[in-house]
């Protein structure tokens, strides 16, 4: 992407056929399991809020996709053995290419709204 986008459509738009099937799929699957979640764009990425407070955003990279805020204890909690996945900073990252664990991904945004409506989050 050469500029930034400022909504959801920009980010989109600006993403290669593939990229852009896998975001809205990991939007898909965060909203289906939190239906509450409202849509946001912040950070120059794509994704949610719950109760005012950011629930999930999602990215697409060259080498991977990114899901923020997750942490490792987090991931702990919810993984299944075999998930493939790599965690850092703030951040679970799927490498481009593999099949992503939507599964995982549900698991972690009703983690995350758990923790925020328990004002944990």
């Amino acid at each position: 992407m050469s500029a930034k986008p400022t909504s959801t459509a920009e980010y989109l738009a600006a993403l290669r056929d593939e990229q852009r099937a896998t975001i809205e799929r990991l939007l898909a699957t965060v909203h289906a399991a939190v239906p509450s979640a409202r849509a946001a764009f912040s950070y120059g990425m794509p994704g949610f809020t719950l109760e005012g407070r950011p629930l999930v955003w999602a990215a697409a990279w060259t080498r991977h996709y990114s899901l923020y805020p997750v942490n490792a204890a987090e991931v702990a909690a919810v993984a299944a053995p075999g998930e493939a996945y790599e965690v850092e900073k703030g951040t679970i990252r799927f490498r481009a290419g593999a099949p992503l664990p939507y599964d995982l991904v549900a698991r972690l945004a009703r983690s995350r709204a758990a923790r925020i409506v328990a004002g944990d989050g």
